[in-house]
């Protein structure tokens, strides 16, 4: 099942995404489960959140990789969406 995580930074907390980056994508990686991924931005292209597509069993694996994410255990995200998606295109 197809989740698209959407997350967006705490105001101010750059230094904490960046701190936690290289944690994030090695478990991005190693957890082989995200399809898609990459940095949401502002106007002057600055992270602000991020949008991962997750291929997880349910919601209930979708919650818990969002759990174990370094960013969210360092406490970088403001709020953190997780929507059931359905690939059509690419």
């Amino acid at each position: 099942m197809l989740f698209a995580l959407i997350a967006r930074d705490k105001p101010g907390a750059i230094e904490t995404r960046l701190a936690n980056r290289a944690a994030h994508l090695d478990y991005v990686t190693q957890s082989g489960v995200v399809r898609q991924a990459g940095p949401l931005l502002n106007n002057d292209e600055e992270m602000i959140g991020s949008l991962l597509i997750l291929d997880v069993e349910d919601r209930a694996a979708a919650e818990s990789w969002a759990a174990g994410d370094p960013y969210a255990k360092a406490g970088l995200f403001q709020d953190v969406e997780l929507i059931p998606w359905k690939k059509v295109i690419g």
